[in-house]
């Protein structure tokens, strides 16, 4: 069973979700979250943050390297903030951030098509799916790049 863990960011005005694979780490490893209305304010710093396409996701490291390495025997040197959201042990529920609340006006269309013609509608939602990762990748989405 995975954890999910809503954040909000630190000027208020948007939330996040994210997924805590496996359970490995807890809700608290991530300290902070800044929205591209408020990353801005704060100087980036690799050894404690993510950096998503103007999110900024910060990790309480010293915890991170302690359950990391106690819950999977990795080497602390392994768990940096990179590790942690590639790997899904602390990173967005969604490609990113409202992914869930975009795709549905974009997916209506298609799904009117799963009761009149299933076929046309399997080919149609497999390409949209496609061209919606590709344009993810383009657009930088982190999470994105390895689908």
């Amino acid at each position: 069973m995975c954890q999910e863990v809503r954040k909000t960011c630190k000027c208020g005005q948007k939330s996040a979700q994210f997924h805590l694979r496996d359970n490995v780490l807890s809700r608290e490893v991530i300290s902070d979250l800044y929205c591209p209305n408020c990353s801005d304010r704060i100087e980036p710093d690799p050894s404690t943050m993510v950096m998503d396409n103007g999110w900024i996701i910060v990790y309480d490291m010293e915890l991170a390297r302690f359950m990391a390495m106690s819950k999977l025997t990795l080497d602390a040197e392994q768990v940096q903030p990179g590790y942690i959201f590639d790997m899904g042990y602390a990173c967005w529920l969604e490609m990113y951030p409202g992914e869930k609340e975009d795709i549905l006006e974009e997916r209506a269309e298609i799904m009117q098509l799963q009761k009149t013609d299933p076929g046309r509608y399997l080919k149609e939602i497999s390409s949209w799916n496609i061209a919606r990762i590709d344009r993810l990748k383009a657009d930088g989405w982190r999470k994105a790049q390895a689908a």
